[in-house]
């Protein structure tokens, strides 16, 4: 049952400034989370700016991270049979997150499941194929999932959030 990564990197980092983008800055630390995982490979998308990493481009990223996505989810080996979501602007996430929504996946099916923190529904997300072509603009955070608690790693971080909170 194999898992690819998606890594949503293709906005246009405007709240958080663009030199360089947080794309630039945090895909890094992202990456090596993911190639801890469990994952059995990893897909970037890129959009509003180059990335110095190998991407898929998605040419309508304006049209909202579920373009992004479908773009993403467009570039999957045909042997893939699920994407695990996860934002590039996602610093703190925890390998172990991706482990337990995979492992949770792989015991129990299902076409969506997401870990959550303290209760709020977050990265990474796992969509199984089933449900790919049902991605709106908006993303995949509109498609139900069953919820994966992850309280004790920490959530994986939003730096938009951030930024606005000092703003």
């Amino acid at each position: 049952m194999s898992v690819v990564a998606i890594v949503l990197a293709a906005g246009a980092s405007s709240r958080y400034g663009t030199d360089p983008p947080k794309q630039v800055k945090l895909l890094p630390t992202v990456l090596a989370a993911l190639q801890e995982s469990a994952v059995d490979g990893i897909v970037v998308v890129s959009g509003a700016h180059p990335l110095p990493v190998e991407s898929v481009h998605c040419p309508d990223w304006e049209l909202g991270p579920g373009a992004s996505l479908r773009c993403g989810l467009a570039a999957l080996p045909p042997d893939a049979e699920a994407a695990l979501v996860v934002l590039a602007d996602g610093p703190d996430l925890d390998p172990r997150a991706v482990g337990r929504i995979i492992d949770d996946w792989r015991a129990h099916g299902g076409d969506a499941v997401a870990a959550s923190y303290d209760g709020v529904r977050l990265h990474p997300v796992l969509l199984a194929r089933s449900v790919w072509d049902d991605v709106p603009d908006e993303g995949a955070k509109s498609l139900p999932a069953r919820l994966v608690v992850c309280d004790d790693l920490g959530a994986p971080g939003d730096v938009d959030v951030a930024t606005r909170a000092e703003s």
